[in-house]
């Protein structure tokens, strides 16, 4: 069998992120068929470019192929293909030609070649009927806003003032933040661990600003192999919206500190990081919490790292209690779709529900072996109220020994935080016990 021949590099990336989106049309989870794609150098950095965005715009996508093909298309790979080439095509359309004849060559790799003419019909309708299908696009719905039916029916519900402006958010590119290692970045004087890492990236030719004394934001995203330290355990890569746990639990030296839901590590490092803590740091997946290990080893930190379930305190609890917990729960990641896209069409509806029980377990769980006079952080990386606020309301009234507790100088007992320009979307409520 002759090997299929080399691809001109825009065909060989839209026959890649075409593959890559068919497969979240399959139902497979994307961070895990890329790691199989074998993608390298710049044909994998272009590749997942070109991917993310289709997913982000699959809505607008879907859209556009109900009404340039006569009947649904039976394959994936021919539809992923499409779906690659009309983001493309709708983000530059200065270079529609070239967009359609690479397009129409990374199909002949499609079933012998089977739908190169359908390819470049659908693409040439599409930019026939241009307008008046954007036009069509803008008053439906799911097509404008590029997010399924019930997740935007949701958002309207919980956040009626904002609802729109998390939804943009949701379809922009997301920021690459670091987080100094204070503990390996110091200096005399008042510069704090953030300036001299911007110092540092400066120096290296990469532009970023410090948003606060430990993180710091970079004026693009670039491989982390460009970042110097970054191996050698400099700083690490943590969303600005995400480092607010460890500030918000305030663990101080001394303290016996659970991180219950802990892989892949960022919020147990930066825990590590701030104070000199006896911290056990828990996950029930195997693979996850071996990134938790390497995670801590990289930043020359150590832990208690267990695999476990968090809501099975018989089997990996000794009995004493702790001063502070993380409960940073297992949730629909709406909070983070921007940055994982394929979520927004992986989920459903109904599986709030399935989450919002799995929350409940563990915070129930998790309370008894909190001391008297602690704290436990609630955190999700979700904007759907059945994930927080109602969550922590129902907590409240299961649990008469609790209550909010002012985190910040803000003074507020919980909080979203709406993705932007600097961070993700995340909640968090802090909980005492009395």
């Amino acid at each position: 069998m002759r090997p299929e021949p080399m691809l001109p590099p825009l065909a060989e990336i839209l026959h890649a992120a075409g593959g890559l989106v068919a497969s979240v049309i399959e139902g497979r989870n994307f961070d895990a068929v890329l790691a199989r794609a074998g993608l390298a150098g710049h044909v994998r950095a272009a590749t997942m470019d070109l991917a993310y965005n289709t997913l982000r715009a699959y809505g607008f996508g879907d859209f556009m192929l109900g009404r340039l093909l006569e009947r649904p298309l039976a394959e994936p790979a021919p539809r992923g293909l499409l779906l690659a080439a009309l983001t493309r095509l709708e983000s530059r359309p200065e270079d529609a030609h070239t967009t359609v004849d690479q397009a129409v060559t990374a199909a002949a790799r499609l079933a012998r070649g089977r739908y190169k003419g359908l390819v470049n019909g659908v693409l040439r309708n599409f930019l026939r009927r241009r307008d008046e299908l954007l036009a069509l696009a803008e008053a439906d719905e799911v097509a404008r806003w590029r997010h399924p039916g019930w997740w935007i029916a949701r958002l309207r519900r919980d956040h009626p003032e904002r609802w729109q402006e998390i939804l943009r958010a949701g379809n922009s590119h997301p920021p690459l933040c670091l987080r100094a290692n204070r503990r390996r970045l110091t200096a005399a004087g008042a510069a704090s661990p953030a300036q001299l890492l911007v110092a540092q990236l400066a120096a290296g030719g990469i532009g970023a600003r410090a948003l606060d004394d430990a993180a710091v934001l970079l004026d693009r995203p670039i491989p982390l192999d460009r970042i110097s330290g970054f191996a050698t355990g400099l700083c690490s890569v943590q969303d600005f919206g995400a480092q607010a746990a460890a500030r918000l639990l305030d663990a101080r030296d001394g303290m016996r500190v659970l991180d219950a839901c802990a892989a892949p590590g960022g919020k147990t490092s930066h825990l590590l990081e701030n104070a000199d803590i006896d911290l056990t740091a828990l996950d029930a997946d195997v693979g996850r919490v071996a990134r938790i290990a390497e995670n801590l080893q990289r930043l020359g930190l150590a832990a208690t790292v267990r695999v476990a379930d968090a809501g099975n305190t018989d089997a990996w609890w000794d009995g004493r209690p702790f001063d502070r917990i993380l409960a940073d729960v297992p949730c629909s990641a709406s909070g983070v779709v921007r940055r994982h896209p394929d979520v927004k069409w992986l989920r459903r509806d109904s599986d709030i529900a399935g989450f919002a029980a799995t929350q409940a377990r563990i915070v129930d769980a998790l309370w008894p072996t909190l001391a008297r006079g602690g704290t436990m952080l609630y955190a999700s990386c979700s904007v759907f109220a059945a994930e927080n606020t109602k969550q922590v309301e129902a907590f409240l009234g299961r649990h008469p020994d609790a209550r909010l507790a002012p985190a910040g100088a803000s003074g507020s007992c919980d909080r979203y935080q709406i993705s932007d320009a600097e961070h993700d979307g995340f909640f968090y409520a802090l909980l005492q016990k009395d």
